[in-house]
């Protein structure tokens, strides 16, 4: 356990929340525990997870409209994201499992991984507090949400290379808006004082500004 607590980065106090977490509810039906099983765990870790998620990218992405910031909170917490969170910490191997479901693949299956992950997660909360699970929830979902170009936040990035310069100024200008009220394209310009330094076309006016500032950190090599 000493050495699953290295990997994970946290050392648990009450070490029988660690144990509870590690615990499928098919061990504990098997050796009729009376101290139960991960699932209620899971439940609060769930919670947890995406509260920490949620914050992270309000704060991240903060030209991200509500619609793309729930887009990309449901793809950070999604099962199969909790799936790879949980092999790189070599979870499987540590769950306690019945001999049948042990048997069966049950270390490498991805929806007992995840619940598992998530009862990790509130094991740390409760053991540690809300910071501590930050931690560690950020360790896994920050570069995993960041690593994907198409989730990229192009926007405050361009912003934060302008505000390098003191006295720039940077603005989205809508050129064009064409098509029916069910089919709408938009076109974007976005300025560096007066110059016109990268355009977008999209379905939405937000996404052609992303358009435009993609473009924009392209012409400037980033």
């Amino acid at each position: 356990m000493n050495d699953f607590e290295k990997t994970i980065e946290y050392e648990f106090k009450d070490k029988s929340l660690l144990e509870k977490a590690l615990t499928h509810s098919s061990f504990a039906n098997e050796n009729h525990l009376h101290t139960g099983d991960n699932e209620r765990l899971e439940f609060l870790g769930d919670s947890v997870l995406g509260l920490v998620t949620a914050e992270y990218l309000f704060a991240n992405h903060r030209t991200f409209p509500e619609g793309e910031l729930t887009k990309l909170r449901s793809y950070a917490v999604c099962e199969k994201s909790l799936f790879e969170f949980a092999k790189e910490i070599g979870l499987g191997q540590q769950i306690k499992l019945s001999n049948g479901e042990a048997r069966t693949g049950g270390r490498e299956r991805p929806s007992v991984l995840s619940d598992a992950f998530e009862a990790l997660i509130a094991a740390i909360y409760l053991d540690g507090g809300i910071e501590n699970a930050k931690k560690f929830i950020l360790r896994f979902v920050a570069p995993y949400v960041e690593s994907k170009p198409s989730f990229k936040d192009y926007k405050t990035t361009l912003q934060e290379v302008v505000q390098r310069n003191q006295g720039e100024e940077l603005r989205y200008i809508l050129v064009s808006e064409t098509g029916p009220d069910h089919d709408k394209h938009f076109e974007v310009e976005v300025h560096l004082n007066s110059n016109v330094i990268g355009k977008g076309f999209a379905g939405s006016k937000k996404k052609a500004e992303q358009e435009a500032a993609k473009q924009a950190l392209e012409l400037m090599g980033l």
